[in-house]
């Protein structure tokens, strides 16, 4: 089915990284902000 061309698996498996390092960012800010608010009071 799909196109098995290197610069396409390459372009897949980017986009398959780039969605995980947001996903990893949005996690680590809700635990600093979390860290945070317990440390204020």
């Amino acid at each position: 089915m799909g196109d098995k061309s290197p610069k396409n698996n390459k372009k897949n498996s980017d986009q398959k990284t780039a969605k995980a390092n947001k996903a990893n960012d949005q996690k680590s800010q809700a635990t600093a902000a979390k860290q945070a608010g317990g440390k204020k009071k």
